[in-house]
């Protein structure tokens, strides 16, 4: 099931970056074995609301197709625990704090001599070496420094903004789990794990690549366009008489196209407008020009007559409708999955699609501690065994969960 099955992968990480890689692998088939701190579990199940039912959205969302255990790692038998999944995993993936693997008794060095082909995986904040390295950090950190909040907004001028969706958290996790596809393809080869590793920080400023390139080029520093592009115009959200819309008119022949459909040819012996250079030159008069003429007419003639000219564009939709857009539904971006105690729960389906070896969502997000037993017993540990865990709060039950956190 998926091009990762038999894949066996450790997660240590918690609330989005971590999870989102995590998330990643599990959707392409890895065996993920979520651990969650006791006696309260990631952080995400307190991001309410919104709830489904006693849980909150946020953790379904991140964590389906993940089995949950809950483990004490300061006490000898969350240790123990630890130590004989390590031994068998292919993947593990953490996103502690600094230092915090290794007081635990579980950085790379130590699980690489336990298991010297695993592939050992560490989101951070700002990554294990610079003169960060000790900071915790978060995506709207990530997101200030990178320079991504100094050129997102309205105007040049206006305060800085943030973008809404977590996208160093994201684009970590994603990082991360190339790497980790990277790592395994090196260990396929030589048998040897590594350790891979990356960070908010990096995440984000890989973000940056256009807006790096104009500031390494000219040493002048981006500022904020709206919708517009930094190197092409007209690239940006235009309003019509009804609605807002985005039109990709960037490349001259796009151009000349819009301008057929605006009916403005005169715009195209304009010397302001002649080329992409010159357009973006006069950007604030080319959406002057465009802005008024876009205007005029409601959104869906403007995107009929856009794509049957051939010129990019798009409405500029809220959540609910790019959802229930039809693309979206063809390209099974939102499905089911059923919940072990919620049942049929709405979901975002795998991006990534396959020919041979498609990945799916086959499960929910655990309950809390839902399959600390099955796992336990799965790897090795008798009942006397797991009684005597339970009994040191080493393990928690997800009986035992749902009266400590309900």
């Amino acid at each position: 099931m998926g091009p990762l099955s038999g894949l066996k992968v450790v997660d240590l990480t918690h609330v989005m970056a971590g999870p989102t890689c995590t998330l990643m692998l599990a959707d392409m088939g890895a065996e993920v074995i979520k651990i969650e701190k006791i006696p309260a579990g990631d952080d995400t199940r307190y991001m309410v609301p919104p709830r489904i039912g006693d849980e909150a959205a946020a953790f379904l969302m991140m964590n389906r197709n993940k089995k949950g255990i809950a483990l004490d790692l300061k006490t000898p038998g969350g240790a123990k625990v630890l130590r004989r999944l390590i031994g068998s995993a292919d993947v593990l993936v953490e996103n502690f704090g600094p230092g915090v693997m290794d007081r635990l008794g579980f950085g790379y060095a130590e699980t690489a001599r336990q298991n010297p082909a695993l592939i050992y995986c560490s989101l951070s904040g700002f990554g294990r070496s610079g003169p960060y390295k000790h900071r915790r950090g978060f995506d709207l950190m990530a997101q200030a420094m990178s320079g991504i909040m100094s050129f997102t907004g309205e105007n040049p001028d206006g305060p800085p903004v943030k973008c809404g969706a977590p996208l160093s958290d994201i684009t970590a996790g994603i990082l991360a789990a190339l790497g980790i596809l990277a790592a395994y393809t090196h260990r396929l080869k030589t048998g040897r794990g590594q350790w891979v590793e990356t960070s908010l920080f990096e995440a984000a400023l890989v973000q940056t690549y256009w807006q790096a390139a104009i500031a390494l080029a000219t040493g002048v520093a981006p500022k904020a366009m709206g919708s517009a592009h930094p190197l092409n115009a007209p690239y940006q959200a235009f309003e019509a008489s009804d609605k807002w819309i985005v039109v990709g008119g960037a490349n001259q022949k796009h151009w000349m196209r819009t301008l057929d459909v605006l009916g403005a040819p005169e715009l195209a012996r304009d010397p302001r407008f002649k080329t992409g250079a010159d357009r973006m030159a006069h950007l604030k008069q080319l959406e002057a020009e465009l802005s008024a003429r876009f205007q005029t007419r409601p959104a869906a003639h403007w995107l009929s007559a856009l794509e049957e000219a051939g010129v990019p564009c798009g409405p500029v939709n809220d959540m609910l409708q790019a959802l229930a857009d039809p693309q979206t539904i063809a390209r099974d971006m939102v499905i089911e999955v059923e919940h072990s105690s919620l049942g049929a729960v709405k979901t975002l389906g795998l991006p990534i699609k396959f020919s041979q070896t498609p990945g799916k969502v086959r499960s929910g997000a655990p309950r809390y501690g839902e399959h600390t037993a099955a796992i336990l017993s799965a790897y090795g540990f008798d009942a006397d065994e797991i009684a005597a865990l339970e009994n040191e709060g080493a393990v928690a039950m997800a009986i035992l969960a749902q009266e400590k956190v309900g």
